[in-house]
């Protein structure tokens, strides 16, 4: 991956004030596996290279952890947390423990999510691999997960990932990515 991009995302995405105020706070969680991911990160870059407000179009924010408590208690109690934490932002975040993923992934799309180990777990089988992308303050530094690279990101190709075959799903998310940023370019399932 391209250090150049790598920091030109962390500087983006911090460019979003309801992105480093997120990433600020989430030590505050006690979530040691966690990622600020999916579109507030994506959408963040397309806002820029658009040279729209960066928070344009931006429905939520999405933070992904892993804990191995996979009951809805431990889950409802960090998004609890996070509600609180948060609730001064005029955004959604959302707040999901990887972990339970595999627990209502088949009922919802009919297969089977795999086995989760850590947070990235997710980050991997997002339908569309141009937005599988997080970040996470580490110290003083900004981290950054990206598995499929970030240079479709920057130049607008929406890639399907196929790990999952999910898609409608992929249509979906990209049609409406499509209406709010025209410059993006979808590639076919």
């Amino acid at each position: 991956m391209s250090h150049t991009l790598e920091h030109d995302l962390v500087q983006i995405v911090q460019k979003n004030r309801w992105n480093t105020l997120i990433l600020d706070r989430a030590a505050a969680l006690g979530c040691e596996d966690w990622w600020l991911t999916a579109g507030c990160v994506a959408q963040s870059v397309w806002n820029h290279v658009a040279g729209r407000d960066i928070h344009a179009g931006i429905q939520d924010y999405d933070f992904f952890y892993h804990a191995p408590d996979t009951s809805w208690e431990a889950e409802d109690a960090v998004i609890d947390k996070a509600r609180r934490l948060f609730a001064d932002l005029p955004v959604e975040v959302q707040v999901r423990n990887q972990a339970r993923v595999p627990l209502w992934y088949q009922e919802k799309f009919g297969i089977p999510f795999g086995a989760v180990t850590r947070a990235t777990d997710g980050i991997d089988r997002f339908p569309c691999a141009t937005v599988a992308v997080g970040v996470r303050r580490r110290d003083a530094s900004v981290e950054v997960y990206a598995p499929f690279g970030l240079q479709d990101l920057f130049d607008g190709r929406l890639r399907p990932n196929r790990r999952l075959p999910i898609p409608h799903v992929y249509l979906e998310k990209t049609g409406r990515w499509q209406r709010e940023w025209p410059h993006l370019v979808r590639e076919s399932w």
